[in-house]
């Protein structure tokens, strides 16, 4: 089997928005094991398969190919033959372009998951049938604002091994989307038409 015989015909690249760039073409199983990357954090090959209904052989194939593009990376695993997988991590360079693509590979599939969150959670079990979005404006300080970030992170801390470890999440556990962005808001510029 080779990349064309797995790609879909349309020659297509996907921009921003949570949709592929680049070379790489826009394919249902690559969108997929992103999608599934975004909600567990790793994933092996099997593992993937097993979720998301597809062979291994074929999860691995687009697997690799998505890391061949540097869209996700091996994840930390303690040897055996078990290759698991995560979203790439932005690297600590003064240039930037890693971190801004991981940010918009990010935020699209946040909305991605939101819009199909949106259209389908009446087919959720009845306890998943809600969610806890809330948005708010509160004056702060910069410092401020970095300790309501820290509260947030030491919030979540006792959850985030869940991720990496199946076996300590509850029977009732599903992945569950925690977005927070905290920015100042700046004013319109001056005859900008969102000015009111």
């Amino acid at each position: 089997m080779t990349e064309d015989d797995v790609n879909t015909p349309n020659d297509r690249t996907r921009g921003t928005g949570g949709e592929l760039r680049g070379e790489l073409r826009e394919h249902e199983v690559r969108t997929a094991l992103l999608d599934l990357l975004a909600e567990v954090g790793a994933v092996t090959a099997t593992e993937a398969a097993s979720r998301l209904g597809y062979s291994s052989g074929l999860c691995s194939f687009h697997l690799r190919q998505l890391a061949r593009h540097d869209y996700i990376e091996e994840a930390p695993h303690r040897g055996g033959r078990a290759r698991p997988w995560r979203l790439k991590r932005p690297t600590a360079t003064a240039d930037g372009p890693a971190e801004g693509r991981f940010d918009d590979l990010a935020r699209g599939l946040e909305d991605e998951s939101w819009q199909r969150w949106l259209t389908q959670r009446d087919e959720a079990p009845s306890a998943w049938r809600h969610d806890e979005a809330f948005s708010a404006v509160a004056y702060l300080t910069p410092e401020e604002m970095s300790r309501v970030a820290d509260v947030i992170r030491r919030t979540l801390a006792p959850y985030r091994d869940r991720e990496q470890r199946p076996l300590a999440r509850p029977d009732s556990a599903r992945p569950v989307a925690l977005i927070t962005r905290l920015f100042p808001l700046l004013p319109h510029a001056p005859g900008d038409a969102a000015q009111d």
